[in-house]
């Protein structure tokens, strides 16, 4: 009885090698963030002078935000021009400054409720994630559809703090989990596809490519997160 001779390219095995690499340190940079920006939202709710310091002084407040802004400009545009090193403490710096801003929901909401929220976030997140991996249908039609909803909906939300609008609020809550669904899934297969085709080995460049991938997803969970937390949070002051 013949053996069957199976032949393996190495070149593909090879980009297949450093895919899986790459993708795992996505998801790895993604979590650590998210660590990063939890505790140091934590920290600062912890400390209620630093926390005054914050969402009093309008300057210092304007200033974290302006940064936090700034930040994923340039990574955004410049991140191909930078060191790989200079592009991750740019991306830890801004998870820090997301935390200083994100420090009011350890006062306005109950821990066991943001837990619960957490939670609920990440099993979504994983379930999305794990849908933008396996599914065959493309979806980079669909960019130009998330990004006007994105606009949509951000307009809503400035208009709504005006108006304060009780009906509004929370159609804009369950347009935003809606969508940030969507975006991890779309999001997940986008990476999936970009390290595919120029990830074919783990060096400086692909890596700025799977941290880019790893703010996406950071970015995705995070507004996912908040927009759960709106639903299930419940106030401090019950």
């Amino acid at each position: 009885m013949e053996r069957e001779i199976k032949f393996e390219n190495p070149a593909l095995s090879g980009v297949q090698s450093a895919f899986r690499v790459l993708m795992r340190r996505v998801y790895l940079w993604m979590a650590l963030a998210l660590a990063v920006t939890g505790l140091t939202a934590y920290y600062i709710a912890s400390n209620p002078g630093l926390l005054q310091a914050v969402f009093t002084n309008r300057g210092l407040f304007w200033g974290v935000i302006i940064g936090e802004l700034a930040l994923v400009f340039i990574l955004s545009a410049r991140i191909m021009r930078m060191s790989f090193a200079t592009a991750g403490l740019m991306f830890a710096a801004y998870s820090v400054l997301n935390g200083v801003t994100m420090s009011f929901i350890f006062v306005a909401f109950t821990q066991e409720s943001i837990a619960t929220a957490f939670f609920i976030t990440a099993g979504m997140f994983a379930a999305m994630a794990f849908i933008g991996t396996v599914l065959k249908k493309d979806l980079s039609s669909f960019g130009s559809y998330f990004m006007m909803a994105l606009i949509g909906l951000i307009i809503a939300s400035v208009v709504n703090i005006f108006w304060a609008n009780s009906v509004l609020y929370w159609v804009i809550t369950y347009v935003g989990v809606l969508l940030f669904v969507g975006l991890t899934v779309y999001d997940t297969q986008k990476i999936k596809a970009f390290l595919l085709q120029w990830g074919d080995e783990v060096n400086d460049n692909t890596q700025k490519l799977a941290l880019m991938g790893s703010l996406s997803l950071y970015l995705d969970f995070i507004n996912l997160f908040l927009y759960i937390l709106r639903i299930f949070g419940r106030s401090s002051d019950n």
